[in-house]
């Protein structure tokens, strides 16, 4: 994981992360240099033995052997760039797996919203929160953009507890006032939800300055669930903070004709006081975010099945982002959505979300293999050129890292290993099968109490990281 800021670090042995989309590289017998503050000062690949690193680059950096510290990875690991999640419910985890029979919405009112209400108990919301970052941490998940409560005080634990484990993270207090929402679970007013979130972007940047860690980040729910006039308010705070901001679009299509009927031309134009700005987004769910000024390049637009031609393009001209869950479209129903066309037809940058509890895993590692199968059905339904909506291993282990870090912010400092970026890994185990040449197989046994795929020895480094990608049955990094 992050590496820590007491003593400068030296890693020796394989490393893997994605160099363009679609290419993966592989640095055998390598070493990179870690700076006490946790940057990269040095890639060197062809430096992976700890001999030749003391003869050679430890000179080249004018480091003293005592200052350092050396990790160097086993036969069968590997260092892989940490995992983004960029859309995942702190305060759902309990509810994983939980998604019943039911719609998007009746699944909210049923599952969602009790739970959620029920974390304004500290006590509760500790034992929730601290659990799922330790889960999420143990499937490599370094950073993280959470969704906490309506709650200021645990909303605010969220973010204590992030810094403790030290995960990265963008932290946010939903928002969430329109009639839609339940008596018991919603903001006073928009005066009142404006009010508790500058509570919490004021504590955040309290005991994290720098924001080095963690983030505040503005969370509207989604449309529905919050008035014009609470939208507007949002869109005007993260101008004035210059934060980033996540929300719901176009999950599905009940939820979009939802859009479409609460806010009308006329109520938009009402809101924003221009006529010919609310006639121009025609009510698009995209074009209601556009209006109250949530729609920025800092923005985090969770799922995006069902976006028209005109929104595809109102998000790329804006620079917002995407966050493709798959897990949780499956398990609700709610579509596929094209990601290889966002990416290469419309220059949308895209990263992964687990969507728990939509989503029923807390592993990117998962989504990403979920990302991988979804594709093939936007694929098979696609009425021409289907072939192009398939997503390779390669391509969506870019959006678990590099593609991740784009949509949280934080492209160029997280997400590869390269140098004048910060360490931000895991260390990963393959178990590498053994036994006696005609035994059957019977006797064969698996080096490494971690690993949890099997590699047989015969297989190229490509087919090694597909097998674990799309074969890993439990976390093991470390």
């Amino acid at each position: 994981m992050t590496a820590s800021t007491a003593k400068r670090k030296l890693f020796l042995g394989t490393f893997v992360h994605s160099k363009a989309l679609s290419e993966l590289e592989y640095l055998h017998d390598s070493a990179i240099a870690v700076d006490e503050t946790g940057k990269i000062v040095a890639v060197d690949k062809d430096c992976g033995d700890l001999a030749k690193a003391r003869e050679t680059l430890l000179p080249r950096l004018g480091w003293n052997e005592a200052d350092v510290e050396f990790v160097q990875s086993k036969d069968g690991e590997f260092f892989f760039p940490g995992f983004i999640d960029t859309h995942i419910h702190a305060s759902q985890y309990p509810n994983a797996g939980i998604f019943g029979s039911s719609t998007l919405l009746d699944w909210l009112n049923t599952y969602t919203f009790p739970l959620e209400s029920s974390l304004a108990d500290p006590v509760k919301a500790r034992r929730v929160y601290a659990r799922v970052i330790r889960k999420t941490l143990a499937h490599g998940t370094t950073c993280a953009a959470y969704y906490a409560t309506i709650n200021v005080e645990t909303t605010n634990l969220l973010a204590d507890l992030c810094l403790t484990a030290g995960q990265r993270a963008l932290v946010g207090r939903v928002c969430m006032d329109s009639a839609l929402s339940p008596d018991f679970y919603k903001d006073a007013s928009p005066e009142a939800g404006e009010e508790a979130t500058r509570k919490c972007i004021a504590y955040i940047k309290q005991v994290d300055p720098n924001m080095d860690l963690v983030r505040p980040i503005i969370t509207p729910r989604f449309a529905p669930a919050c008035s014009a006039e609470l939208m507007k308010r949002l869109g005007k705070l993260a101008e004035e903070e210059n934060l980033p901001i996540q929300t719901h679009i176009s999950e599905n299509k009940n939820e979009i004709a939802l859009v479409k009927e609460l806010f009308p031309p006329a109520v938009l134009a009402r809101a924003t006081g221009d006529e010919s700005l609310a006639k121009q987004h025609e009510s698009t769910y995209a074009g209601v975010y556009d209006a109250f000024g949530l729609l920025t390049s800092r923005t985090i637009l969770a799922h995006g099945v069902h976006l028209t031609p005109s929104e595809l393009k109102l998000i790329a001209d804006r620079g917002a982002t995407i966050s493709h869950c798959p897990c949780s479209n499956s398990s609700l129903a709610s579509g596929a959505a094209p990601i290889r066309r966002l990416l290469l037809d419309h220059g949308i940058p895209v990263g992964l979300g687990t969507d728990v509890s939509g989503g029923y895993s807390a592993s990117i590692l998962e989504a990403a293999r979920e990302a991988v199968l979804v594709s093939r059905h936007v694929c098979f339904n696609a009425p021409r050129d289907g072939e192009r909506d398939k997503l390779s291993v390669e391509e969506v282990l870019w959006l678990a890292t590099r593609g991740g870090a784009r949509v949280v912010g934080l492209e160029g400092k997280v997400g590869a290993f390269e140098e004048g970026m910060e360490w931000d890994a895991q260390l990963v185990s393959l178990g590498r099968v053994v036994g006696e040449e005609g035994d059957g197989g019977m006797e064969d046994e698996v080096e490494g109490e971690r690993g949890n795929v099997d590699v047989f020895g015969w297989e190229s480094w490509p087919d090694r990281i597909a097998k674990r990608h799309i074969c890993a049955t439990q976390p093991n990094p470390t």
